[in-house]
């Protein structure tokens, strides 16, 4: 068994030696006793972190706790393994010897008892109705969970079994989330954009004996598949009022009811039996390839990565000064939960919830209101914001857009600097803060941000030059479901483009099998790394090895510094018929920077004897269906008449086979193409499609990540057509449309 805390450090891969990059001290040998010569590169979070002496609340299950053999504590014999795919499995918890990593684990309701005796009269959670705010303080949120928890017991939730929550992000979703796990069930996102066949997967797989939904149109996807559900005993709506009475049917306040003669000694009770290294939480995996998996984590996964991501990101303590965040991202997603429940419990931080129509368009009016000091935003969310900022620009004076410009070309020239160390500010910069940086930041609610996040997909460095153009650095984060959420982050003083940032505190990354440019897969360890797949043990043996590395299916490198850059992915290479391995991402991201009329771009060539790829042109989107329609962005718009092109809608470009257009996507494309490290690197065909691609149109998840193999099938047909010629082309790209 991998004892994490020993120096000699059992690896992936027998090896003799690991580098382990070590910010302050340089690069260190480890030796390892073998005979085998791999190497692999370790890199391990400098920065340690006084141990806090917590006491552990009544509740607490510590005192079971032995030290193993190898320094890990373990609740109970049982619990001798990293992994589980058991619903009711414990693990052993990958305790360090010292720093944040040796600090007592706990259980959600401790984190929650602590964050109440700190924060008891601080407000926690602030939703709007009617045009007011409401709020509930720390006190009143915990007695809210307590209720719901005895209202759950009441409608018979069994240990171990889900309350699946079907909606967008209110205080209900929260308060049932922890209603749950107190209860001792599982708390169980379900994204909002599934179908009913999609929630009925879940649902079974978790053994949901509660559903949890926002509205009537959630409702009906579970009505649909209630008869294929024998676990299921409740369901609970908490948005609109019930539209029609049913058995086992109960609106909100119905529900919190339920449990009122309860007695609070039976919920004490399952409390108590509580451990932290058992599962409270299942987080369902977006299925971008297969079914999805359900993600244990642990309590000890959940409360450990809330204390280590907030204090490495140097979240203030309310106490202090009480930040402010936004929740409106899927809760069903961890990086949420992880920012908007855990992290903001941990530190007594305010939570708003935005409107349900947040990503239609109302999330800027929250956030001029609200002003958060901290925001996570998905790529799709900066982009967008970035699509907007132009339009307006684009209608502003020619003086203005002059002034703009300069302000522009100043912020990022000052901020790549202060990024590479130099700490000097000159006057034009301070000139140009007063003049543009303030106003912009005021104009999209970001004037008091000095934390704004980046994660769950790529961000193209064009979105990030923007925005730091403006002095607004969107600092990017990398992890996983099975990660708890964060693995490494970026920090105000301490960021490059392109690279998602140093490992948190207390977590240790890896890259196994690296190639002599030292890209292999990330592997992640620590106390965030999750338990296991409910009900699948050969998948979590496939992601966690014996040692206890989690493979993430990532390809990455660190640099000299130790950040860490993500190259692609294992499943997304592509193997040409000549046996040559290329990453997609970078060169679809070549692409959409040469090609700014570009929206979205997949490379092909799989088996194949050259690359050709897959475009969409920026469109207007329906807010209400998230459908992408014909007529251009006013960007995409301004492109096409800079070219000389009359063209406003998608459609006119692709029958008249618009010259401009055309010639400009193919001098960007060949621009691309002379930059290619070998001609297997070159993309010889491209194709511009009539769609773009979509949640909608299924070629996107919920967190907007492509979903290649729905793309590859859509599209077949056109791909089959790159390779109807049997002959590999020469020379310049072609066009097909």
């Amino acid at each position: 068994m991998l004892c994490e805390s020993d120096t000699r450090m059992a690896l992936a891969e027998p090896v003799p030696t690991a580098y382990c990059n070590s910010a302050p001290q340089g690069n260190c040998e480890v030796p390892l006793d073998d005979d085998d010569h791999h190497d692999v590169l370790l890199n391990s979070s400098s920065r340690t972190a006084e141990p806090q002496s917590i006491k552990p609340g009544k509740d607490s299950n510590m005192e079971r706790c032995q030290k193993d053999t190898c320094g890990l504590r373990a609740s109970s014999p049982a619990a001798c393994k990293m992994w589980t795919a058991h619903r009711d499995g414990e693990v052993k918890l990958r305790m360090d010897e010292q720093g944040i990593g040796s600090e007592p684990p706990k259980t959600v309701h401790q984190l929650f008892q602590e964050a109440v005796s700190k924060y008891s009269n601080y407000y926690a959670l602030a939703s709007k109705k009617g045009g007011q705010w409401t709020k509930l303080t720390y006190k009143m949120y915990y007695d809210e969970c307590w209720k719901a928890a005895k209202s759950f017991l009441k409608l018979g939730l069994e240990r171990f079994h889900g309350v699946g929550i079907l909606g967008f992000n209110s205080a209900e979703w929260f308060i049932a989330d922890i209603g749950a796990i107190l209860a001792g069930g599982f708390a169980v996102g379900i994204y909002t954009t599934n179908s009913a066949e999609a929630c009925h997967y879940v649902a079974e797989n978790c053994s949901a004996n509660i559903i949890v939904v926002e509205n009537q149109k959630q409702l009906q996807k579970i009505l649909e598949v209630e008869h294929k559900l024998p676990h299921l005993k409740a369901i609970i709506q908490y948005g609109e009022e019930l539209k029609e009475k049913r058995p086992n049917l109960y609106s909100w306040r119905e529900f919190m009811d339920l449990g009122r003669d309860v007695p609070d000694t039976q919920l004490q009770e399952i409390i108590a039996s509580q451990k932290p290294n058992q599962c409270c939480t299942l987080i369902y995996t977006s299925g971008t390839t297969g079914q999805p998996k359900g993600v244990m984590l642990s309590h000890d996964n959940l409360t450990w990565t809330a204390a280590a991501a907030g204090r490495f990101i140097m979240l203030t303590d309310a106490k202090e000064r009480q930040e402010q965040v936004i929740s409106y991202l899927p809760l069903s997603h961890i990086a949420a939960q992880m920012s908007d429940i855990w992290s903001a419990m941990t530190f007594g931080v305010q939570v708003f919830f935005a409107q349900p129509d947040a990503l239609k368009g109302s999330l800027v009016e929250t956030l001029r209101e609200v002003r958060p000091t901290a925001f996570l935003g998905v790529p799709r969310v900066w982009e967008k914001m970035e699509e907007k900022m132009k339009s307006i620009g684009m209608k502003s004076s020619a003086f203005r857009r002059k002034v703009a410009s300069w302000a522009k070309g100043v912020g990022l020239q000052t901020n790549l600097k202060r990024m590479n160390g130099y700490s000097d500010v000159p006057v034009n910069f301070r000139l140009a803060k007063h003049l543009v940086y303030r106003k912009v930041r005021k104009a999209i609610g970001l004037d008091r941000c000095s934390k704004c996040y980046t994660g769950a997909a790529p961000i193209t460095r064009e979105t990030l030059e923007f925005f730091l153009s403006l002095n607004i650095p969107v600092l990017e984060l990398y992890g996983m479901s099975e990660s708890s959420g964060p693995h490494t982050i970026s920090l105000p003083h301490a960021f490059k483009l392109g690279s998602c940032g140093k490992e948190v505190t207390g977590c240790r990354t890896l890259i196994h099998k690296p190639d002599t440019d030292g890209n292999g897969e990330i592997c992640f360890s620590g106390r965030h790394i999750f338990m296991g797949y409910l009900n699948m043990e050969e998948k979590t043996k496939e992601a966690i090895d014996e040692d206890g590395w989690l493979h993430s299916g990532d390809l990455g490198k660190h640099d000299k510094d130790g950040f860490l850059y993500i190259t692609g992915r294992i499943k997304e290479l592509i193997i040409t018929a000549g046996g040559e391995n290329i990453p997609p991402v970078p060169i679809e991201d070549a692409v959409k920077e040469a090609v700014p009329i570009i929206s979205n771009a997949m490379l092909v060539g799989d088996k194949a004897k050259f690359l050709a790829m897959l475009l969409t042109i920026k469109c207007h989107v329906d807010a209400e269906t998230g459908e992408p329609g014909d007529d251009l962005t006013p960007e995409a718009l301004e492109y096409c008449q800079k070219l000389g092109s009359k063209a406003t809608k998608v459609s006119e470009i692709i029958s008249s086979k618009d010259k401009a257009v055309y010639a400009a996507i193919q001098k960007g494309i060949t621009a691309v193409n002379e930059r290619a490290i070998s001609n297997a690197q070159k993309v010889q065909k491209w194709v511009l499609l009539e769609k773009d691609f979509s949640l909608f149109g299924g070629e996107l998840g919920p967190t907007m990540k492509l979903k290649r193999p729905v793309v590859a099938k859509k599209y077949s047909a056109q791909i089959a057509q790159f390779y109807a010629d049997v002959d590999t082309p020469t020379g310049e790209t072609s066009p097909r449309a």
